[in-house]
């Protein structure tokens, strides 16, 4: 079995989902007492948050790079960065490591390509769905199209996200307007992509109609298919 690496913290309500799916799926997996080999690095949010809504994200860039490395020397055979939103320098990080990178947005999009479907919502952060790094991976390398809330409810995911899940605060009115979002596009999609780590907290299957995907478990269960494998 080899090691996984998460870089994770951002924030770290998300991250142990990330924990405790990848060693729900080896114990399913390879049965008996099976747990799945994992290095941890889990960084302070605050500064991350705060670096993101200032847009330095050369800073931001410097600091995943660092904290990347230090997985490395410790013996991680992968990385996997639990956020969607920090994905945006992944391919920095690429460049600076000598062992795979799991991209969050490729498990995602194999997923959707695995039940074919096209047109797909995406809710995130608004740097996750506003700008390229992520959508337009998903639209150039995967062909699939890909809708975003209008500007107001992108302003309403993204304060959400930031006031309440990671924190850890589940808001039942909160829901009912993710709820409500979803359902607005519900017409011109064939299923939702939950592109922050922290919104499979707030929006379960069943509460809408569209399929969900949701991208902590989905980039979970791909590190589990990596350390796994035949070498």
């Amino acid at each position: 079995m080899k090691t996984i690496g998460l870089l994770g913290g951002m924030s770290w309500e998300s991250t142990v989902h990330y924990y405790q799916i990848i060693n729900r799926e080896v114990k399913k997996r390879l049965g008996g007492t099976h747990s799945g080999k994992i290095l941890v690095n889990s960084v302070d949010f605050f500064e991350i948050d705060q670096l993101q809504h200032q847009n330095k994200w050369d800073d931001l860039t410097k600091i995943m790079i660092d904290e990347t490395k230090k997985l490395v020397r410790a013996g991680a055979d992968c990385i996997v960065i639990c956020t969607n939103t920090m994905h945006k320098m992944a391919d920095d990080i690429i460049e600076n490591i000598s062992i795979p990178l799991i991209h969050i947005a490729d498990a995602t999009a194999e997923a959707i390509e695995q039940v074919n479907y096209h047109d797909i919502a995406l809710l995130g952060t608004k740097f996750t769905m506003e700008q390229d790094f992520y959508k337009g991976r998903l639209e150039n390398l995967y062909d699939l199209k890909v809708v975003v809330p209008n500007e107001e409810d992108r302003d309403e995911v993204h304060d959400i996200i930031y006031d309440e899940l990671v924190l850890g605060i589940i808001n039942e009115t909160s829901k009912s307007k993710y709820i409500e979002i979803i359902n607005k596009m519900a017409s011109d999609v064939e299923g939702v992509i939950l592109g922050c780590t922290e919104i499979g907290m707030l929006v379960k299957p069943g509460d809408v109609s569209l399929p969900l995907f949701d991208t902590t478990e989905i980039h979970a269960l791909a590190a589990v298919d990596f350390a796994l494998a035949d070498d």
